[in-house]
């Protein structure tokens, strides 16, 4: 999903430092993507205190969203570089199209994952069949050794594991205690996975403890305990709770209503990032690079196949660019 933000701002994004033995509750803010009859989202990632999760440095949170009052999802073709989308759903379909020739549907239980490397642009739109929408969509930042590849896209099904009270649908990575992963490409240690749990259930998964973590709750509230933190921590609907590494046990465990969950976790991204509008880079004059090259290659209509490509069998125009700041940005010490 493009950011669709009319204003996007330059955010620096050094390594994040750890929390301490605490759980850190993050609040969304929301965030209407596009015109009068915006669709909004809720995002978690990135914001202040908090950048990255492992890999993870995108989070949106949709939905449920009558599409007769929302319009839907139509986004317009736009590039990205530096980063993966993962879109994963939890009600309605969603037709992907991308540069690289990718044409695929997004349904709930399979991963869309695309790799944009060095340079890529896909439109995105929900399809006539759809009455709901809902799901999350993020973004993952590649190493520094891996930003410069050629994009590709990968469509995987998941299979649903039950542990304990919850059924589990690992999406990208690897959780421990779950064999059934979807065949996606990651570049740094990873994981992702859709928790259900009934009314009044509670399940107890074992953490890998080089990865720090995060709790996006979907239905909730949830209520989280793990190791080295006393107190179990109550985390409401949209909300994510952060765990810093070294954590070995979560139990999470639902109310009078079902509760859901995405669990988000990896290797703490030591790297800094540039990130601006749908790109990630590692300095200003890069981004405005990037810049540079989508106005001019795909809007210009300059070289339409140059580092962005085209998405064909898209009925309109491509997404021009914001403009950028007026303030070149410095990293942050």
């Amino acid at each position: 999903m493009s950011n669709l933000e009319r204003d996007p701002i330059e955010l620096m994004c050094p390594p994040d430092e750890p929390s301490g033995p605490v759980v850190q509750v993050l609040s969304p803010r929301d965030v209407p993507l596009g015109g009068p009859r915006a669709m909004n989202v809720r995002r978690t990632l990135p914001q202040r205190g908090r950048t990255t999760i492992g890999a993870w440095c995108f989070a949106d949170h949709y939905g449920p969203d009558d599409i007769a009052a929302s319009g839907g999802m139509v986004v317009p073709p736009h590039p990205h570089t530096g980063l993966q989308t993962v879109s994963w759903l939890f009600e309605g379909e969603i037709e992907h199209r991308d540069s690289a020739g990718s044409h695929e549907l997004v349904r709930p239980g399979a991963v869309n994952l695309m790799t944009a490397g060095r340079g890529i642009s896909h439109s995105e739109v929900s399809t006539p069949g759809t009455t709901r929408l809902h799901g999350v969509q993020l973004w993952v930042a590649l190493p520094d050794a891996t930003r410069h590849i050629g994009p590709f896209f990968e469509h995987a099904e998941t299979v649903p594991v039950t542990i304990g009270d919850a059924t589990v649908r690992l999406f990208v990575g690897t959780l421990p205690g779950v064999d059934a992963g979807a065949d996606v490409t990651v570049f740094s240690p990873l994981m992702g996975a859709q928790v259900d749990l009934p009314a009044a259930g509670r399940v107890e998964l074992e953490l890998d403890p080089a990865f720090e973590h995060g709790v996006l709750v979907d239905v909730g509230p949830v209520v989280i305990e793990t190791d080295g933190v006393a107190t179990p921590t109550a985390v409401a609907w949209s909300e994510l709770a952060y765990l810093e590494p070294g954590r070995r046990r979560l139990t999470l465990a639902a109310g009078d209503a079902p509760a859901r969950v995405v669990l988000l976790g990896g290797v703490p991204f030591g790297e800094e990032l540039v990130m601006w509008w749908n790109f990630i880079g590692r300095s200003h004059d890069e981004i405005v690079d990037f810049r540079r090259q989508w106005q001019a290659d795909v809007i210009g209509r300059d070289n339409p196949d140059g580092r962005f490509g085209t998405v064909e069998g898209y009925d309109g125009d491509p997404l021009p660019a914001p403009d950028l700041p007026t303030v070149r940005l410095k990293p942050r010490k």
